[in-house]
């Protein structure tokens, strides 16, 4: 029976994606784990890999296209012992089978909460043994990142793939039916229904109001979908409430300069560089380790709140923006925040992050200093209940004890998510940042 290939689902909020090139042609045999396709997402180009065995009796949809929504059918497999030019003619028919991307062995001890809630679905399925091996379960490698996330198990989940492998089908529908459940938390914003978004002024519209001529229309392209769906559910669904202070960055300025020219050198450069971003990152994971209550999440049943400090870190890239994500930040030296980071940046803008380096979090900075902006809020990105805002270092003058000096100053501002951190949680978040910036060898102890 022809085996389908359908466009996979690559993160929980892929709607569509683009098929940018096949590693497989037809007539190659292929087995389970081989990769046979490069897809583009909206912020990231992924490794597909097949989940069954067989030859390629046709590639349905061409390298190059555009728009794939995802499930839909782009090649056909014919089995073993199969005509593949009767696979080629028959395929369409039997049930889809969603491949999974290809993910770096330590995807499962890092996978990424949900950062947008679960569609309804059928009812309920009866939970059942997935596999009759021992105590493993045969799955896919999305099903088992998707079954993570979800606070599943997938022994208790019953698998419709070849030979009882569970796949993603699976997973969603044991979510909607509440089966295969853990011990493990659900997923922060997993309960919370889809938001209806407001819609802008039609094209039609907007164009009434300018010359013909004198203007020319650039598609949207997936990133900025995106950016323009999480940015406008934020501030439709989530209460702002913005605090600012102004921290001295003397003390930062001179142990940032002492822990650099500490640096040992490997192959004739120091192992590590320090910025001040790197330090505003680890003051902001130990100020949210201070003040737990505000390490958190909402949704409409729970305040989910985390036990270690995630921190997003908003990087521009051609198009966009892309928060890649520093886990478990409040345990991580400077020096290793930093070598992540600019690991981070670099494959950020070569779109080469995987969906579990910047799905989920915590919380995030946003530092704009190095563009010169003084001062700015930032927009909550659910999950989070929690965005930093940081801007430029400058010398001001300041009055200390009666006296006029002048200092370093920068300007932050704490945006937060007021159904979950209050005005006198986000000032005690906010003074606990500043004390680890103003008094920065507490970021060493």
């Amino acid at each position: 029976m022809p085996i389908n290939i359908t466009m996979p689902a690559l993160s929980p909020t892929m709607e569509e994606g683009n098929l940018a090139k096949w590693l497989v042609k037809e007539g190659d045999t292929v087995k389970s784990g081989d990769v046979i396709a490069e897809i583009e997402t909206d912020k990231a180009t992924m490794e597909v890999e097949a989940v069954d065995e067989g030859t390629v009796a046709k590639l349905v949809v061409p390298a190059g296209t555009q728009g794939v929504k995802v499930n839909s059918l782009i090649a056909i497999l014919a089995a073993e012992g199969e005509d593949v030019s009767a696979a080629a003619a028959g395929g369409g028919s039997a049930p889809a089978k969603a491949e999974a991307p290809k993910e770096a062995p330590k995807a499962e001890a890092a996978a990424p909460k949900a950062e947008a809630p679960a569609a309804a679905a059928p009812a309920p399925q009866a939970a059942a043994p997935a596999a009759a091996s021992g105590d493993r379960v045969f799955s896919s490698p999305l099903a088992r990142r998707l079954a993570k996330e979800a606070g599943l198990d997938l022994k208790a989940i019953s698998g419709s793939g070849p030979k009882g492998r569970v796949v993603k089908s699976d997973v969603e529908k044991a979510v909607s039916g509440g089966t295969g459940k853990s011990a493990a938390a659900p997923a922060a914003g997993a309960a919370a229904p889809a938001p209806v978004l407001a819609k802008g002024p039609s094209e039609e519209a907007v164009l009434k109001l300018f010359e013909p001529g004198s203007y020319e229309l650039v598609p949207h392209d997936g990133m900025r979908k995106t950016i323009a769906k999480r940015l406008q559910e934020s501030k439709q669904t989530i209460p702002h409430f913005y605090v600012s202070v102004d921290c001295e960055l003397d003390a930062l300025l001179a142990l940032r300069a002492q822990l650099n020219a500490a640096a040992p050198e490997k192959d004739g450069k120091p192992v590590y560089k320090l910025s001040v971003n790197d330090m505003v990152i680890k003051a902001m994971a130990l100020a949210l380790r201070d003040v737990p209550d505000a390490n958190v999440s909402w949704t409409d049943t729970n305040m989910v709140k985390h036990k270690h400090v995630d921190v997003g870190v908003a990087v521009s890239i051609p198009g966009g923006l892309i928060t890649p994500i520093i886990r478990k930040a409040e345990t991580k030296s400077l020096s290793a925040i930093s070598n992540e980071m600019k690991d981070f940046g670099k494959r950020a803008k070569e779109r080469k992050l995987k969906p579990e380096e910047y799905q989920g979090g915590t919380t995030a900075v946003s530092n704009m200093g190095m563009m010169g902006v003084k001062n700015f809020a930032a927009v909550v990105n659910p999950p989070h209940s929690t965005i930093l805002a940081v801007g430029a270092g400058e010398e001001r003058v300041v009055v200390k004890k009666g006296e006029m000096k002048v200092a370093n100053v920068m300007t932050v501002t704490l945006s937060t998510d007021h159904r979950s951190v209050d005005g006198a949680l986000g000032a005690e978040l906010i003074g606990a940042f500043k004390r680890y910036i103003e008094n920065p060898m507490g970021m060493l102890v």
